[in-house]
Formats: structure tokens, sequence, C-alpha cells
């Protein structure tokens, strides 16, 4: 058998290119034979020409990178443990950083303090928890915490944001659309989100950027995404849990693609004064809307006839809601779907009056608008409209806008040097 040192040249010359064009560093090439074993444990006699490093001998010596336990404490909530009025624990797996007893933590996204009293696992008390460890965290507060919420470092807090560029590779044969809504699963939160601009596919072959309005199956490239309630991330660079994500199909649950989150694109918090409010070449955002209308967006579906939905509108406007009605009349389903989708961005409750929506549609609709959605066929058979009418009503409190509250909330979070984007 005869190795060729001329050919390795070649060939260690175009990995080394190809390894600059992709940002890696340190690069070691070791011409070897995993038939024949040459260079894997012992040198080989067979390419005397070779002085460097044996396979084995290299990865004995090759730097460990650095490890997320130094980027600060990051502990997404998976799952609230309560089993009796003594006990509140929350579970999960360390994502990065240590974890001790008496540590300071802040909860995200309330913005609220407390200390680390005791960390609990099924074999008895630890002195200290890190990453990939899982844990339960007794915290000294009461706090409110539920799945996909995190505790993390105060002096070293990750981003929280709603929108971030990230670079994404598609998994499915269903094409990736630009501005459809989808789920974004990142560490042990999900909400709803879209990629709202695609800004260059990378070509496989020449790895240069090239124009695209979709992705389909096995394309990788770079996109900015937008979601309808913050997350909680590092860059995937500092921290490859927080800094990951996938995309679902709210339909079907199925896994479309993944991604590595490069950068906040709401990174200054010069755009923000410290009361949240955006600075006058800022663009409008969400919670200037609530401000104004003095209440969350909504949308309540009602398969009645339209004699009902001008009632809802009629007692939700007198009770100082902006309100209107999307019914059958708007024209096709896609028109109706524009309307109602466009009036809820604004900051509108919106009445979709719709008796032929499809379980397909229903499911579409709640992903797309979350928490805020009444839907009057989930009542059991209120006896008359007004019955129908006062559950309405109830629901209309709870959308009732803060100020004080989010003022706070900002508050806290510019104090410890967080993005906000709400």
């Amino acid at each position: 058998m005869r190795y060729q040192e001329e050919r390795f040249l070649a060939l260690k010359e175009e990995f080394l290119a190809l390894a600059e064009r992709l940002g890696l560093e340190d690069v070691q090439c070791i011409p070897i034979s995993a038939l024949a074993g040459d260079n894997v444990v012992e040198r080989s006699a067979r390419m005397l020409w070779y002085e460097g490093p044996t396979l084995l001998e290299h990865l004995e010596t090759a730097p460990i990178t650095k490890p997320a336990n130094t980027r600060g404490v990051r502990f997404p909530v998976q799952y609230v443990i309560r089993p009796d009025a003594n006990f509140r624990g929350f579970a999960g797996q360390v994502a990065g950083g240590v974890i001790r007893p008496g540590d300071t933590v802040t909860a995200l996204p309330s913005g609220q303090r407390s200390r680390v009293e005791s960390i609990v696992t099924y074999d008895g008390p630890l002195a200290g928890a890190f990453s990939s460890m899982s844990v339960t965290l007794k915290l000294e507060d009461e706090i409110d915490l539920s799945r996909g919420d995190m505790l993390v470092a105060p002096d070293s807090p990750p981003h929280v944001s709603q929108r971030f560029a990230a670079t994404m590779v598609w998994m499915h044969a269903q094409p990736l659309e630009a501005g459809r809504t989808y789920l974004i699963k990142q560490s042990a939160r999900q909400v709803p989100g879209k990629v709202t601009k695609i800004r260059h596919r990378v070509n496989i072959n020449t790895l240069e950027p090239e124009a695209a309005e979709r992705l389909d199956m096995n394309d990788i490239a770079a996109v900015e995404v937008e979601t309808n309630r913050p997350l909680f991330f590092d860059s995937y660079d500092q921290n490859r849990t927080t800094g990951s994500f996938i995309v679902i199909d709210p339909l079907t649950n199925a896994t479309l693609g993944a991604g590595m989150i490069r950068e906040n694109l709401l990174e200054s918090s010069e755009k923000w004064t410290r009361h949240g409010t955006p600075r006058t070449e800022s663009p409008i955002i969400s919670i200037e809307r609530h401000r104004r209308h003095g209440h969350y967006p909504a949308v309540i579906l009602v398969d009645a006839g339209t004699e009902l939905a001008r009632r809802i509108e009629r007692a939700l406007f007198e009770e100082g809601f902006e309100v209107m009605v999307v019914g059958e009349d708007t024209g096709s389903r896609a028109s109706a779907k524009t309307a109602w989708s466009t009036l809820h961005a604004a900051g509108f409750v919106v009445i979709y009056q719709n008796p032929s929506l499809t379980s397909e549609e229903r499911l579409e609709l709640k992903t797309a608008v979350g928490d805020r959605l009444f839907d009057l066929a989930d009542l059991k058979s209120p006896s008359s409209d007004v019955e129908a009418l006062e559950h309405i009503l109830t629901f209309a409190k709870t959308l009732r806008f803060r100020a004080e509250d989010e003022t706070r909330i900002l508050e806290r979070w510019f104090e410890n040097g967080y993005s906000i984007r709400c």
C-alpha cells in the first residue's frame, strides 16, 4: 500500500480553505488509514514524510471548549412539583452555570428575585448542580413560575427578546413559508412564531449566499424570526442549549426544522427609555398599542348568528374596548383571516363570527392567538344569549392592561441589563 504525500498536501490545502470559510479555527489534518490503522494509534512506518501527531495523540491533547458553566446560571423550568402545602419545587435540567444553595436567582419573565433554599434529588439534597444535571430547586420565596420560565444569574442575564437572527436547516418535505405561524420550541419554552425574513440561503456546493423566498428540505439559510412572546436565550456560540430551537407544525406536531440563534435583533437598550417606552426613531411595538387601548388583544369566536356577535360588540364597546366584528360577509376565508389577524395585531378585540370553521382552522387560530381566545362553543350550553354575554364580559376583565405592573417588570429588566421586546 502506497501513500502519496503530494495527494495529502493537496487535500489538506483544500480542506483548510474550506475551514477558513466556515470559521473553523485550530484545524489539524492527519493522514490516516482506518482500514490498516496507519496513524490512528501509532505512527505509520509507511508515512515517514508525516511528522505530526497520530489521531489518538491529537485527541488526548486537543483543547476542550470552554464549558457553559462559566457563562451564567440558566435553569429552564420544566415542571412545578407541589406534593403538599409545605413543598414547592421547580424541576428542570441545568442549561448553564453552577447553582448552589444560597445563590440569588432572577425569574424570567417576571423579573422577581429569590434565593435557592435547597437542591433536591431522588438521592437526597446536593451542595451544587451544574450543566446537564436534572434537579429540583426549592426557593426561599413563593414566586410564580411555570413551565417555560427560567431562573438565571442576576449578574449574567440572557437576552429577553421576541426577535432574533438564526441559522436554520429545514428538514421537512413541506417548504418553509415566511410569515406563516409555527411553534418555536426553545429550551422548555414553546411559543407561536414565524420567520419574518429569509436573509439568504447557503449554496451547499459553493457556500455562497443566494436569494430565496422559501426553504425546501435540507436547505440551510440565515433567517430572522419573530415570536408572539419573549424567549430567553444566548447565542449558540455561548450556550448550545439556550441558543438552539426547533420549528414544529402546530397541526401535525411534526418537527419541521432546527436552528442556531446568532444574534438578538433588539440588542440595544438605547432604543428604550427606562420605563419601557421606545424612543421616537423606534418602530411602534405591541406594548404601546396595549397602553393606548387599555387592554390586550383577543379573539372571541362565535358560531351563532350575526345578531349575537353584534350584541357582544356593543357590550364590549360600552365597556371601553376597541372591538370589531369580522364575519362571513367579510368575503372569502382568506379575506376574513387577513381581517381578524390585522385587527388582532393592531390590539383590537376581534369577534370572529364563523359557523363553518374547521377543526384544523380552530387549532391554527388558537396557536396564533394563544390564551386570549374565547371560543363560545366551549361553553356548556348557555341557557340564553344573556348568559353567554356574561361569560364574555368576565373574560374581558382579564384583558385589562395594568400599566403599573408592566412598568415595574420593565424597570426590573432594565436594572438587570436585559434587552426588551414586549
